[in-house]
């Protein structure tokens, strides 16, 4: 009698963008996708920590592509999302993760400190979006994860900007996820609470790091999201650590 073997759902052969893959949440999600068999383009400003991260996938018999970029120049997103496709052939999905934060009071952030946290948090995850969207069309769909914040939902001082940068973030997630439906994108807002990443934990030290989840967890998480059938979006996931109570 032969038995047929049924498979777990996976991403193989699907090709992935993500930005901030260097360290934290961007080095687990790469890892946990490329485990379920994506290949990777990642992007990053470190050098060294990208290169590092993306040898490591490559162990799994995957793609993985390194690149160096500092996403908060407009002129990157065009150049990335081209760059992806020349090494992939296509682009199936797009996690916009990477971040960054000033953490100062109103009176003392320069422009130039507002221009990039917006430009970096805001601005690149936007043409990113239109540049990738505009590939995946070609393909007949995809999905974009844009990693925001529990920032996105409450607000703490000296930190004007991260948060208006992440307000705006879950709106253009919600904005293109009413918008690409049509053309089977699927967009996914993730709404993440405090991780042990050096993100965190070099600006609040003072952080229990106990309470904190793992980066893979979260990882874990988004990627249950994208292998759900391509006629279902979950278009905001939030992600809590169990035992941190400051949110909700």
């Amino acid at each position: 009698m032969s038995m047929s073997t049924t498979h777990p759902p996976s991403l193989q052969g699907k090709a992935v963008l993500v930005t901030g893959a260097a360290s934290g949440l961007g080095a687990a999600l790469a890892q946990r996708l490329a485990a379920s068999g994506a290949d990777i383009v990642g992007v990053d400003l470190q050098a060294g920590r990208l290169d590092d991260s993306m040898a490591r996938l490559r162990e799994r018999d995957v793609q993985a592509h390194a690149l160096v970029a500092d996403i908060a120049d407009p002129a990157a997103a065009s150049r990335l999302v081209g760059n992806a496709l020349d090494l992939l052939g296509r682009l199936d999905i797009l996690v916009n993760n990477a971040g960054t934060d000033v953490t100062l009071p109103i009176s003392e952030m320069a422009e130039a400190d507002w221009m990039r946290v917006v430009g970096t948090n805001l601005t690149a995850p936007f043409l990113l979006s239109k540049h990738a969207a505009d590939a995946m069309r070609r393909e007949g769909g995809g999905h974009i994860v844009n990693i925001a914040s529990t920032a996105a939902k409450r607000a703490w001082p000296n930190a004007s900007a991260y948060h208006a940068s992440k307000w705006g973030l879950l709106g253009l997630s919600h904005a293109l996820h009413a918008e690409l439906r049509p053309d089977n994108i699927r967009v996914t807002a993730v709404i993440a609470g405090g991780m042990r990443t050096p993100f965190l934990l070099d600006r609040f030290p003072e952080l229990d790091a106990s309470a904190l989840q793992d980066p893979a967890d979260v990882a874990d998480a988004i990627h249950s999201v994208l292998l759900l059938p391509p006629t279902t979006v979950v278009a905001e996931l939030t992600v809590l650590p169990l035992r941190e109570t400051s949110w909700p």
